[in-house]
């Protein structure tokens, strides 16, 4: 048996096992700050969650644009997440001669703090329900596709109006798959420059096989700093340091941006991803990772370039991985199925419900039997799965934002609205680096998987490769672009449809070739399927609204959620897991494992052992309903005190995405006093730990 499959065996295993008791649930849901739970947080806990308290937790809180989460924590703008959540600025910040993902970074003044080059932090203002001015857009007796029409139209109008009346970034949000709409207005921070990082071992300790399991032993964390107008950001909202941390049985909330749930979606849909959705994602990442893994064997250098993308590849093969376990488990889709049957009950037991919502999970159903069979061409073509190339996406995006700027700004594709603009050209005009060989490989090995999956007579991949094999077309197109250049992508993007359609540039012709179809096969998708399910699942939502109100949490969105819960072990294979770890901990499972990668420990930490407290606090769990996305949170205590910084699940949480179990789902955080003390005696960086806690 190898190592990889003796980790993917234990994963299917270990969730597996963390199903076979189902309690009642306890503290489950990634609420919106609009609707937290307060009486049951209240009868439960004894804490009033006052509005002062949690309009202060709101604006302490940010959104990475890159996926994660993150708090200020001091007034002078500095921003804790985790170490895998900066990984992307630090790739981009690296040279040859210098991987900070590898080495760390410290920055002894301010002169010191390096700027990222596209990161967008957001601070959530203000959150307005919107739900009947969306919904009053649509007339009854619509086909799915006009109501949708309608209320993307409508949607945009909303954005544009916010956006001019108040100069914040203004997105309305889906909540319950369409049974709300809510409209959230962020400050942007741009000018983000980066403060602290530990080597990646020390943030990464156990590497893949720790991954998604506990105990741990991660310094997974980073530091930012915001600026303004060149000066650091005053900040009057931020979490002061906790130097005591959480004990154990304490109540914490965790406030942060969980990425995607499913936790409504029906059986069919379910059904959906257990058979295709899931599984073919999980054959297009491991492709991906395996095409990185070959590259980067060729040397130092290209191994650096690929890490950071392979080990965001592994932590999603991971979690996906699990899902599909949970979603193969019978007792877990048993009572998944029992609480469909039972609302489906409710509403035929009344012929008003059944008239206004019954016939929303058929009609699921059917749209997700239609996607079946073009799931596959609208992954290549519309998720651009057959282009994997960060110079195609620039080709695509400055092709489409000439073409949606010609419409009226609620006619667009929602991503190139108005209110989307700023964000969309930081991303394109951003300097970060491109390597071109490593451009070259992933593009061809893309191309080579759509010609795999669709055949090499299908005629998209016969006009994509243009009689040519996926490397030589790859090596044509990397070769006959300049997108590489910031100014040249700001010339075309500002040169609207006349320079696109007269350039002779290679992969802005290619984004030009394949549009309509990658238009279509989106336009087909949102026709059938995602209307159909906007509608139908707004039913669903109605339905349990009628019997539940608000009482259960909509599906996480990437929008800033509340969740709570206390610092509690669990049993595992008749063992108790102690919530804590330890320094000394670090150390002796470093020893056991022969100090031996993935379990060897940065020098530094080898040579300053001596300067640790080693019984201080490092890794803790919670009972917290988490997510991807909520990387980077902060813990918090009921003094809206930082105690600590999420960063992973164990194994039981992977099935969080469709349902939660308390049993044994822990999420896993880096402790308050475990940073500061390697912060003090492992890095020397005593300034930086005198803000955090002063």
């Amino acid at each position: 048996m190898t190592k990889k499959f003796l980790i993917t065996f234990l994963i299917c295993v270990f969730v597996l096992t963390s199903l076979m008791r189902l309690p009642v649930r306890a503290d489950e849901g990634m609420w919106t700050f609009n609707n937290v739970p307060r009486a049951e947080i209240k009868r439960k806990y004894n804490f009033n969650v006052t509005d002062e308290w949690l309009r202060k937790v709101q604006l302490a809180s940010i959104r990475f644009n890159n996926g994660g989460s993150g708090s200020f924590v001091s007034s002078e703008g500095l921003v804790l997440t985790n170490h895998h959540i900066a990984q992307d600025t630090l790739a981009k910040l690296s040279t040859p001669e210098n991987d900070l993902v590898k080495n760390g970074f410290l920055a002894r003044t301010r002169l010191d703090e390096r700027k990222a080059p596209d990161l967008e932090l957001n601070v959530l203002i203000s959150i307005e329900d919107v739900t009947a001015r969306v919904n009053n857009s649509t007339r009854e007796g619509m086909a799915a596709a006009e109501a949708n029409a309608a209320r993307t139209a409508e949607i945009a109008r909303i954005e544009e109006e916010s956006l001019k009346a108040t100069g914040l970034r203004s997105d309305v949000v889906t909540l319950y798959q369409g049974g709300q709409y809510n409209l959230y207005r962020y400050r942007r921070y741009t000018d983000v420059r980066l403060v602290f990082a530990p080597e990646g071992q020390a943030a990464f300790f156990g590497g893949d096989p720790d991954n998604f399991n506990y105990p741990r032993f991660n310094l997974d964390m980073a530091l930012f700093r915001v600026y303004e107008n060149d000066q650091p950001l005053r900040v009057e909202n931020y979490f002061k340091w906790s130097t005591a941390g959480a004990k154990a049985g304490e109540l914490v909330f965790v406030p942060g941006n969980p990425g995607s749930t499913q936790r409504l979606n029906t059986m069919a849909h379910l059904e959906f991803l257990r058979t295709l959705g899931l599984p073919f994602q999980i054959k297009y990442l491991e492709r991906r990772r395996a095409l990185l893994q070959r590259y980067g064997a060729q040397g130092t250098e290209q191994r650096r370039r690929a890490n950071e993308e392979i080990y965001s590849i592994e932590n999603s093969l991971k979690s996906l991985r699990g899902q599909v376990a949970g979603l193969n488990n019978k007792q877990i889709m048993r009572r998944k199925q029992g609480e469909e049957q039972t609302l489906r009950r409710t509403v035929a037991s009344d012929a008003r419900k059944q008239k206004e919502y019954g016939d929303a999970w058929d009609a699921i159903s059917r749209a997700r039997l239609s996607l079946n069979s073009y799931e596959r061409e609208r992954r290549f073509l519309d998720s651009a799965w057959g282009f994997n190339s960060t110079l195609f996406n620039f080709a695509r995006t400055i092709l489409r934002l000439a073409d949606e700027s010609g419409k009226p700004n609620a006619a667009r594709l929602p991503e190139y609205t108005d209110a989307r603009r700023k964000s969309l050209e930081l991303t394109l005009y951003s300097p970060a680096p491109i390597y071109e060989d490593l451009e070259q490989a992933k593009l061809a090995d893309s191309l080579a998987f759509m010609r795999d999956e669709l055949g090499a007579n299908n005629p998209l991949v016969r006009k994509v490769l243009n009689g040519k094999t996926p490397e030589a077309r790859a090596a044509e197109l990397i070769g006959g672009t300049r997108l590489k250049d910031v100014e040249y992508r700001r010339q075309f993007a500002q040169g609207g449809s006349a320079a696109i359609q007269s350039s002779n540039d290679l992969m802005l012709q290619l984004a030009r070739a394949i549009d309509v179809e990658a238009r279509a096969i989106r336009t087909r998708y949102e026709d059938e399927v995602a209307n159909v399910e906007r509608t139908a699942y707004a039913k669903v939502a109605r339905a349990i609204f009628d019997t539940k109100g608000t009482s259960v949490a909509p599906d996480a969105t990437f929008t800033l959620r509340l969740a709570y819960g206390v610092i509690k072990g669990y049993e595992e294979n008749s063992k108790q897991i102690a919530p804590f770890t330890t320094f000394a901990g670090l150390y002796e499972r470093a020893a056991a494992n022969g100090n031996r990668p993935p379990y060897d420990l940065p020098p530094r930490w080898i040579e300053r052992k001596q300067n640790l407290n080693l019984q201080t606090p490092f890794n803790f769990i919670t009972t917290a309903d988490t997510i991807g996305g909520n990387s980077g949170s902060p813990i918090i205590n009921t003094r809206a005190e930082l105690v600590g910084l999420n960063f992973d699940r164990n194994i039981h949480g992977l099935v969080g995405n469709f349902i939660y179990d308390e049993t044994q789902k822990r999420n896993i955080g880096v402790h308050s006093r475990g940073m500061i003390e390697a912060l003090r005696h492992i890095y020397g960086a005593n300034e930086l730990a005198d803000e955090l806690t002063k």
